[in-house]
């Protein structure tokens, strides 16, 4: 008895050992400045990263530095890289119109990808995308910073729980001064201010939040229409695109309004949402407003938010284990295609001045 106690204690071991062994995980470019988070993990041990595609090799000796990351680790060529060390998955962090450049090099080999928010540039670079996936089964999510604010998540459960009624109305606010102002490196800037591999100014770079957050409370259900209006208030700071622009979401029985901007006196990332008989406002990652009917108001402090859906590599480790679908949520490749579509429907809006009617 001694003995097969001894071994099942024994299985059990190597079980947690191997439940709690990090992925292997390649990185796609370095000039995207979320790239310190991950490389800041690597340093602390906390992510393995197994192989590092960037062809700016100033970029080598920048971020080698910072995080002693070896020579050995950094490679030109993306596919020669995944070719050798045949990661569990890769993390891009390039220009977002260089995503489908990523899954076109990954999907053939079977390697899932997360993107840094958003999906893609364009509709059209979406579709690729969601093909490439659909054709080679491969997961491809998208990263937002939303997605691990324990405020959000509190807002979609009371949503759900039924203790405001049917949501009426949703607002985000996202951006901040501007991302020359507050100081991004040169090479982000230079593809994040560029109509092209941004896709447009904070349209894209923020609007996207509000509009993953509304597309999860709405639980992937595409607007019957969204209306847009772009405004260039520094056109000799960001001469190429706008720098704030107001999205309005149409769905039936509700109205979502994304405001995102690079002209905000301050970075924000807030979310409000009015139901029938409440009001909860996420002001930050973690502090509420409540509002129930005239004068009954609250606010509180939500609780961390547990592993696995706390940490963007933990939840990836999860979809890829099968432990999480990744299929309904923030960052799955089937909600993100509702982003790109109000996205790619604001920026026609506004261009042409007009509500613009979503259709399957």
């Amino acid at each position: 008895m001694k003995a097969v106690f001894s071994t099942l204690l024994l299985v059990l071991a190597v079980f947690a050992a191997s439940a709690q062994k990090p992925i292997r995980v390649c990185v796609a470019g370095l000039n995207h400045d979320h790239a310190h988070g991950i490389l800041r993990r690597y340093k602390d041990g906390t992510v393995d990263i197994v192989g590092i595609a960037e062809p700016n090799k100033e970029l080598w000796a920048k971020y080698g530095k910072l995080y002693h990351i070896p020579d050995s680790l950094f490679f030109t060529d993306l596919k020669q890289m995944l070719l050798l060390k045949k990661p569990d998955a890769v993390l891009g962090y390039n220009a977002v119109a260089n995503h489908v450049d990523i899954v076109e090099i990954c999907a053939p080999l079977h390697i899932p990808v997360m993107v840094e928010k958003p999906l893609a540039a364009t509709l059209a670079q979406a579709k690729r995308i969601e093909a490439l996936a659909n054709q080679y089964h491969i997961q491809v999510l998208t990263n937002y910073e939303t997605t691990w604010y324990p405020s959000n998540l509190y807002i979609y459960n009371t949503v759900a729980s039924g203790k405001i009624g049917s949501i009426k109305k949703m607002v985000a606010h996202d951006g901040h001064q501007g991302p020359k102002e507050i100081g991004c490196s040169k090479e982000f800037l230079a593809w994040l201010t560029d109509p092209v591999l941004n896709g447009a100014g904070p349209l894209n770079d923020f609007g996207c939040y509000g509009a993953d957050l509304m597309t999860w409370l709405m639980h992937g259900q595409k607007p019957i229409a969204v209306t847009a209006i772009t405004r260039h208030y520094k056109p000799d700071v960001y001469p190429k695109v706008e720098d704030d622009a107001t999205i309005l979401v149409e769905y039936p029985g509700a109205m979502g309004q994304i405001e995102a901007s690079w002209n905000w006196p301050f970075g924000i990332k807030d979310f409000e949402v009015f139901g029938e008989t409440g009001y909860l406002h996420a002001l930050d990652t973690a502090n509420i407003v409540t509002r129930m009917r005239e004068n009954i108001k609250g606010t509180l402090k939500t609780p961390p938010l547990t592993a696995p859906i706390n940490d963007a590599i933990l939840y990836l480790t999860a979809v890829l284990n099968g432990s999480l679908s990744g299929t309904d949520d923030q960052s799955s490749l089937n909600y993100n295609m509702v982003v790109m579509e109000i996205l790619d429907a604001a920026k026609r809006s506004a261009k042409e001045g007009k509500r613009i009617l979503i259709t399957d």
